[in-house]
Order: C-alpha cells, then sequence, then structure tokens
C-alpha cells in the first residue's frame, strides 16, 4: 500500500492525473509562507554532496514555489549539518534530515528526486541507485568519470524512466541557443571547424598527508578511487568559498578538459546536431604531453579542435560562410548579422528554450518528459572529454564507434572504457550494473 500511495502521487506531480485529483482552486490559508504551494503539490527533494556547487543549487530550489528541501547528505559532518541548518532556517517549522551516507537517503520512500553535486567520482552510484527507487535526478556535469560510466547512466535513467538533467546550463542560456540555431539553420554555410577553449587533462594525485579532518568519513569520500591519506586539497576543512582543486587529479576527475570541456564541447555537439552521436576519430596533437590541440573528426568531416581561434576563448564555428564565437555573456559574429538578424520563416531549426536550468528540469517533472539536457546529451559531451584524455594520455590515434560506445582502432582501447587506473576500483564501488 505504501509503496502504491507514493506511485500515486508521483504520477500527480508528473502530470498524468493531476487534472482529476487536484482542485481547482487552492485556499490561501492552505499555500503556505511566500505564496508556495500546499505540501501535497510540492516536489520533494534531497540533496547529495553539500559543497559549494550544490548549496547554490540548494539556494536556487528552496527559492522555487513548488519544492520541498527534505534532506541532505555529506560524508563531511560540517558541511552536512551547514546545509541542515539553512534548510531549517529557511522553512521556520522543519527538521531536515542530515545523512552521511547517499544510500540513507536514496531508501527514502517520500523523497521525489535528487540533486546530486559531489565529485566527479561520485556521481555514476548515486544516479544508479536512486533511478531504481524511480527517483527523478539532477546531476552536475561532467556527468562521469569514466566512459563507461556514461553509458551505465543512459541505461538506468531509460530503464527506470526518471526525468534526468544534466548540469550543464549553458544550454538554458540564450547566447548559446541563437548560436546554435544560427550555425544548425546553415549561417555559417558549411561548417568546417569548431573550436573550444578548455583546460587540460588531469593528472595523477600526488599530494602529501595531511592531519585527518574531524568529522569526515574519508574512506566514504575516497569510493572507488584508490586509498590515499587525507589532504584538505581534495576534501577541504568545513564549509569553504571556492571550487575544490580535486578536479585536477585523474582518481577523482578529469581536470580541465571534463570541467568546461562539459560546458563547451557540450555547446559544440549541440552545434552541430550531435547530441545523440559524437565523434568517430580522435587525433592527439605532435606533442601529448602540451595537453592542447587534440582533434576530434565527425563522420562528416567535420573537426572539433581543443583550443582557442584567433585569439577568442569559448567556442568558435567556422564555416565557409562565416563565424559564430560565443562565451558567456558573449556572442559574435562575422559577418555581424548571423547572430543578430532573427530567423526567417524557411529557417526550420528551433532549438528548445528553456525557462531556466532548474525550473526547466522542475517543470519537466511535472509534464512527465526530459528536459533540455537529459541523461544521453550529459553522457555524449563528457564522452568527448573522455576520449580527449585518453588521447593526451595514451598519444594514440583512436577510432570510435558512437553508435554502439566501443573503440575501433586500437581495440586494447576498449580496455579504457573505464578509465585508464594504477589500481582497480576498490570494493564495495565496482561499476555498477542497471
Amino acid at each position: 500500500m505504501k509503496s502504491r500511495t507514493r506511485f500515486t502521487r508521483r504520477q500527480v506531480i508528473g502530470g498524468t492525473v493531476a487534472s482529476f485529483v487536484l482542485p481547482t482552486l487552492v485556499p490561501r490559508t492552505a499555500l503556505g509562507l511566500g505564496g508556495r504551494l500546499p505540501p501535497s503539490e510540492r516536489i520533494r527533494l534531497g540533496f547529495i554532496g553539500m559543497g559549494k556547487q550544490n548549496l547554490g543549487l540548494m539556494g536556487g530550489f528552496l527559492g522555487q514555489k513548488d519544492t520541498q528541501v527534505l534532506a541532505v547528505c555529506d560524508v563531511d559532518t560540517t558541511r552536512r549539518e551547514h546545509a541542515r541548518n539553512r534548510v531549517n532556517e529557511r522553512y521556520g517549522n522543519q527538521d531536515c534530515a542530515g545523512y552521511n551516507d547517499y544510500r540513507d537517503l536514496v531508501a527514502r520512500d517520500d523523497i521525489d528526486a535528487v540533486v546530486i553535486a559531489t565529485p566527479d567520482h561520485w556521481h555514476t552510484h548515486p544516479i544508479v541507485d536512486a533511478a531504481k527507487t524511480r527517483k527523478h535526478i539532477y546531476c552536475e556535469k561532467p556527468l562521469t568519470l569514466t566512459i563507461a560510466e556514461a553509458k551505465v547512466c543512459i541505461d538506468a535513467v531509460n530503464k527506470y524512466g526518471v526525468v534526468f538533467q544534466t548540469g550543464s546550463q549553458q544550454r538554458s542560456s540564450q547566447e548559446f541557443r541563437i548560436a546554435c540555431e544560427a550555425v544548425r539553420n546553415g549561417r555559417i554555410g558549411k561548417v568546417l571547424r569548431v573550436y573550444a577553449s578548455v583546460g587540460g587533462p588531469s593528472r595523477w594525485c600526488d599530494l602529501p598527508e595531511e592531519p585527518m579532518e574531524p568529522g569526515l568519513d574519508w574512506n566514504l569520500w575516497l569510493g572507488q578511487a584508490p586509498w590515499r591519506p587525507y589532504n584538505s586539497i581534495l576534501s577541504p576543512r568545513g564549509v569553504h568559498d571556492h571550487f575544490p582543486a580535486w578536479r585536477a587529479y585523474r582518481e577523482y576527475s578529469g581536470g580541465g578538459m571534463t570541467d568546461w570541456g562539459a560546458h563547451h564541447f557540450d555547446i559544440a555537439q549541440w552545434g552541430l546536431g550531435m547530441d545523440d552521436s559524437g565523434p568517430v576519430e580522435v587525433i592527439p596533437p605532435e606533442k601529448p604531453e602540451a595537453g592542447i590541440g587534440v582533434r576530434w573528426v565527425y563522420e562528416n568531416g567535420v573537426e572539433l579542435i581543443h583550443g582557442g581561434y584567433e585569439g577568442r576563448g569559448g567556442v568558435n564555428f567556422v564555416g565557409t560562410d562565416g563565424v559564430v564565437y560565443v562565451d558567456r555573456g558573449r556572442l559574435q559574429s562575422w559577418p555581424e548579422e548571423i547572430v543578430k538578424e532573427p530567423l526567417g520563416e524557411n529557417e526550420k531549426v528551433r532549438l528548445y528554450r528553456s525557462p531556466g536550468h532548474l525550473r526547466d528540469w522542475l517543470d519537466a517533472i511535472r509534464e512527465g518528459r526530459q528536459p533540455i539536457c537529459p541523461v544521453e546529451v550529459g553522457a555524449r559531451s563528457v564522452t568527448v572529454c573522455h576520449l580527449g584524455n585518453l588521447a593526451y594520455w595514451t598519444g594514440q590515434r583512436l577510432k570510435w564507434d558512437p553508435k554502439n560506445w566501443r573503440f575501433i582502432e586500437p581495440a586494447e582501447a576498449n580496455n579504457w572504457l573505464d578509465g585508464i587506473r594504477r589500481e582497480p576500483r576498490r570494493d564495495p564501488w565496482q561499476l555498477p550494473t542497471v
């Protein structure tokens, strides 16, 4: 009976039976403070990983009238309690639950959706476990640590039918949509190359041991990664207002290649119409150790190049008839009318207009559809990043089959689908099954 009640309520949130069970008029006394919807109509959220990024996301969701934050999770006691207190201060009369282990949060029947903003090596297990309990998911980019994990995430979301938003928020920004619409409608002619300026690959961790941070479950923070002594660069002490540098190390992330690459390569994929595909060949530069210059080649011959163009960063689409440059808050083209003139009637490509990345996910949950950046988009974009890192790390030319998620040449590269590792995954955090 309990599971049936939850399923029915989620149908209501998804919009499938809302017209039959929701009242036409909601009394003002039932709305709560600030005109918020009554509890029966709110999307109940849990947050996993309470560092700087998720604190910011939580603030955004606390500002929505149709959400309720019920629980937070972090392996660091100080960050966990800080997040709990923030929720309790906002609501006044609610005791937000706090968990050390995400599995305890995901096991709750009264949570509809989770927001994940852990280090990259801790995305896939919470995604799969949340999907198995039919919870909708918002997960920060870069989506995964490895290519194999990216495919597992797609399979889990598709099998269990949950609504998934990748935190690649540039898709919800007007300048990126306008740029990609211009390219997709042929305004720069035939696309020849795309330049994306992001950081380089990560390196093996060599940090020295420091005294352990009190209240931190260091073993759980490491998860699948090899055991190593604590260092505050990986998990900063207490509440912090910066993005930790675990991103620089291969055990936990792919460096600037995945951090900013998950943003800018994602826009390249969008502009090329490759959301359900990807490159077929990856060519390292003559000096892979330089960490710049790798090239991805698509089946139609278009090249994506890791680097800037004519002194500009961001993303530059170069075609036979013009150039479109886009970055956060910046949009230019040569000739300038390419991005300044509105689309005409004969220009048929109209890309998704998001009302805002967080709002878009909540609306998609209520309407029973996928949002602007669903799981396959996030998985395909991060795979571009992983392919680039593999080319840098090995110096090898790689032929990739994006349809079947396999390497064609060299065949041994398929051993790298779950990353090039110094040590195997630690139990019990093996690659999850769907």
